[in-house]
């Protein structure tokens, strides 16, 4: 090869080098360019939103932690009182410390703590919530799911509607609920019972829509109905993946109704809730200390289920 014939890919090579460094310069630009418009729209926002707060967010901000000292207990002892109600040295009379008259007396003088009875109530409305999911998202799933269904009009809908449900927080489900039929358990297990269906549903039909077609096929070979397809061909795969979303959504669950009960959704949500908004500090921790517990608990505890029902191999790293 001459010199003459090396010459042109010397230049295309060249011509390639300052293109890409052009393209890379450009990218630059365009993101520095992004990054101080969206530091400027920040900024506009913060100083507008500050202006329209009659607290002025900049002016108290300083201030940001100063309930902290409120909710710190005098008495370190009275966390502990208020967990499993004991009488508080402390207690006057009031509302601060009335620690054993919470008590749940279950037979004689055998009593659950109150808070451990809320929490229990918490947990149950997790429980219940989740079950009532599961059993509306599995026939939801297998509905929406391309490859089981083949009328689009069932698909649509069935997507749509689990769409529909999942749309809106179950905290304003449960406020809408709460209006109809007053405050208690009942609304926020409703409510959150809707939003797993809609949540579940989604995950379900995406794991049904990946599952092996030939077990179907032989069904159909065979003369099955749909039914029969979905029972003896299609549920046998999916059924230990549905579990172990089920148990993960039970996790989310037991924040979501805590959340709810502060709303007026019973358990111990509401009574935290009250318990800040008073500055009962031992009370506060007490049902702080208790909930993280309990969630650390709940975590652990379904964690443990679904490697025991999925298998340890699908939670380690494919390589």
């Amino acid at each position: 090869m001459t010199i003459a014939d090396a010459q042109p890919h010397m230049q295309s090579t060249k011509e390639i080098g300052t293109a890409w460094d052009r393209m890379v310069a450009k990218r630059r630009f365009y993101t520095i360019l992004g990054l101080v418009i969206l530091i400027a729209a920040f900024a506009s926002s913060v100083r507008f939103a500050d202006e329209s707060n009659a607290g002025h967010f900049f002016d108290r901000l300083p201030h940001l932690f100063d309930f902290l000292s409120w909710l710190i207990p005098k008495d370190w002892n009275d966390v502990w009182r208020a967990l499993f109600d004991i009488a508080s040295v402390n207690d006057k009379g009031g509302e601060e410390f009335n620690f054993d008259r919470g008590r749940v007396y279950v037979w004689g003088t055998f009593y659950i703590p109150e808070y451990f009875e809320l929490m229990i109530v918490t947990i149950n409305v997790a429980l219940i919530s989740t079950i009532i999911g599961f059993v509306f998202a599995v026939p939801l799933s297998f509905f929406a799911a391309r490859n089981l269904t083949n009328s689009w009009v069932l698909r649509i809908f069935s997507k749509r509607l689990m769409e529909f449900l999942r749309a809106f927080p179950e905290i304003v489900i449960a406020g809408l609920f709460s209006a109809i039929l007053s405050i208690g358990p009942v609304a926020a297990i409703i409510a959150i019972s809707l939003h797993t269906v809609g949540a579940l549903g989604k995950l379900f039909y995406e794991v049904a829509e990946n599952i092996d077609m030939k077990p179907d096929e032989g069904m159909k070979a065979v003369g099955a109905n749909w039914w029969e397809r979905v029972r003896f061909a299609a549920l046998p795969q999916v059924l230990p993946n549905f579990t172990s979303y089920a148990l993960l959504r039970l996790e989310i669950n037991v924040r979501a109704s805590t959340i709810i009960g502060a709303v007026g959704g019973g358990g111990i949500g509401e009574e935290l809730k009250l318990s800040i908004s008073r500055g009962f500090g031992a009370k506060t921790m007490a049902l702080v200390l208790l909930l993280f517990v309990t969630i650390v608990a709940v975590d652990q505890f379904s964690a443990w289920l679904r490697r025991r029902l999925v298998g340890e191999h699908a939670f380690l790293l494919q390589h």
